[in-house]
């Protein structure tokens, strides 16, 4: 009986890992799923969002009006060109603080690219707003 009880107790936890350790958003499709649950990461930092995001962001853009926000997009600028329509999957994080990005000061070639460098110096921002848009 003592052995059941151990055994349903271990079971319980590698499930209660597993459930956690999968992220929201397994394919672009689920972007959709960020403004379902959107309540989620108002108010919290980038990055607990973007932890959430097993695609690769492919590239990026940021707005530094008031709201400032990021345009991250799950191709490539070559793919992108190519969508003349304007119709690519893309997501919008606007950010409450000022937002200190400069085109011109990114390293040549890697401009549109989100680096683990970004992470660190933009992942402690805070999430205003999510809004997703195009389509797959």
């Amino acid at each position: 009986m003592k052995n059941i009880f151990i055994f349903f107790a271990i079971l319980l936890l590698l499930i209660n890992y597993n459930c956690r350790a999968q992220q929201l958003v397994q394919t672009t499709i689920d972007l959709y799923k960020l403004k379902t649950n959107e309540q989620q990461f108002i108010n919290k930092p980038l990055k607990n969002l973007l932890k959430e995001i097993k695609p690769e962001i492919k590239l990026v853009t940021a707005t530094v009006d008031h709201p400032s926000y990021f345009s991250f997009y799950f191709i490539s600028r070559e793919e992108l060109n190519k969508k003349i329509d304007g119709s690519a999957l893309r997501l919008y994080v606007y950010i409450k603080e000022p937002l200190d990005w400069n085109f011109n000061k990114r390293l040549k070639g890697k401009q549109y690219q989100w680096t683990k460098e970004d992470l660190e110096k933009y992942g402690n921002l805070t999430v205003i707003r999510i809004k997703v848009s195009g389509n797959e």
